[in-house]
């Protein structure tokens, strides 16, 4: 299992193909994408990456943070998250992960948070038919109705579908193909859409539900914070 990226949402756009269909695709973001830190069974019990991305102001940042950055050698971040991984596909630490760790064609499961819409009705939160337009029903054409009998059942069940807080969820969209990747930008283009608002924080990860392909990278591609090339190619067995 590799590890995943923090990428930031740009927005969305489309691509054409040779075939000169367009394809919608949302356009990530990889800014400095680097590792702070390493956790081990030994030390931790399990096996990640914690990444970082973005550039906090110093004064931002806690005088703990400052250390842990200064120990990785590497810039204040805005964002962290962590990535579980196997033993053999830890990154060194400092290591800046290129866009070119997704291959054109593989599959990702991006995971952000959703835009908020507020307080919402029925029928926008949940799709509600709402009530009849004539017959006696007055004001009433957009709400949901009745929420419980009054001796059966006697009362309202939990988790009934009403209005209320819309949004601001935690959402996962698996299978996004990637589409395009542009290293030297460090853009990533996955087809379809992105949960979240544009400036938002995804999370990218090797899709779950498919193969990873041969050509993919092990345990990344990445480079040093030298400018050197760490590409990584596919580890043989020995």
């Amino acid at each position: 299992m590799r590890s995943g990226v923090i990428a930031q949402k740009v927005g969305m756009t489309r691509v054409f193909t040779d075939a000169g269909e367009h394809v919608p695709v949302t356009v990530l973001k990889l800014d400095g994408c680097q590792v702070v830190a390493q956790r081990t069974k030994e030390q931790n019990g399990y096996t990640a990456v914690q990444l970082g991305i973005g550039r906090a102001k110093v004064k931002n940042v806690s005088k703990a943070e400052r250390g842990r950055f200064a120990v990785a050698k590497v810039e204040p971040k805005l964002k962290l998250a962590e990535f579980r991984v196997d033993e053999s596909e830890l990154l060194p630490v400092g290591a800046e992960i290129t866009a070119d760790h997704f291959v054109v064609g593989q599959f990702v499961d991006v995971t952000g948070t959703t835009i908020g819409k507020g307080f919402a009705g029925p029928m926008k939160r949940w799709n509600f038919g709402g009530l009849r337009a004539t017959h006696g029903v007055s004001v009433s054409h957009r709400s949901h109705g009745s929420t419980g009998g009054r001796q059966d059942p006697g009362k309202t069940f939990k988790n009934k579908k009403m209005a209320g807080h819309m949004g601001v969820d935690r959402v996962t969209t698996q299978n996004l193909r990637v589409v395009r990747t542009d290293v030297e930008r460090g853009l990533l283009l996955v087809e379809g859409s992105v949960p979240g608002h544009a400036g938002g924080w995804i999370y990218v990860r090797d899709a779950v539900k498919r193969a990873l392909p041969a050509e993919a990278p092990k345990p990344g591609k990445f480079r040093l914070a030298d400018g050197a090339s760490a590409a990584q190619e596919e580890k043989k067995e020995d």
